[in-house]
């Protein structure tokens, strides 16, 4: 066999070298993502404001003060997350990616009427109102209007839960339509 010397590397080391350079480049682009979506979830939620005139009320303090510092989605635990500043007042959120978010004091949801269709969850009624990428759960048979904001990803847990705080918190009243 003659031997054949260009000066250029061999072959294993070519080889070896561009495998190096795209498994830096997979674990670069990898550690990138996982940063950036950790990064936007660990920060305060920010929330618009909405009417809630009645977030200052007593039954508002007590929802809230009796609200699980933890909801249980889909077998995940989501911890209470901090609102970004100025956070609308009687709002509480759990979770960092699609976040659940229960408001309260709000006014009254104009599809409530007679003939809207409400779950029983654990003894209180919701009203159910339909969003893009998640939906809106209206309490209407308490004191005050309060909305759970549930992802559709989301399981049933959080409903049930937070159900069962307004149950054992506010009592029930007779449904209002205008």
């Amino acid at each position: 066999m003659p031997d054949s010397d260009t000066g250029a590397p061999p072959r294993v080391v070519l080889v070896t070298a561009a495998v190096l350079a795209v498994a830096l480049a997979v674990a670069v682009a990898v550690f990138a993502l996982t940063q950036h979506s950790s990064d936007s979830a660990a920060g305060p939620l920010p929330l618009v404001p909405v009417p809630a005139p009645q977030a200052t009320s007593p039954a508002c303090t007590t929802l809230l003060g009796a609200a699980p510092t933890e909801l249980t989605s889909n077998g995940t635990q989501l911890k209470v997350r901090s609102l970004a500043d100025p956070a609308p007042p009687s709002t509480i959120a759990w979770g960092d990616q699609d976040p659940l978010v229960l408001r309260c004091g709000l006014d009254r949801p104009p599809e409530l009427t007679p003939t809207a269709q409400l779950r029983l969850v654990n003894g209180v009624q919701w009203l159910q109102v339909g969003g893009e990428g998640a939906s809106t759960w209206y309490v209407v048979d308490r004191e005050v209007y309060s909305a759970l904001t549930v992802p559709d990803s989301a399981g049933t847990g959080p409903l049930q839960q937070i159900s069962d705080t307004v149950a054992a918190k506010l009592p029930p009243r007779p449904l209002r339509f205008g």
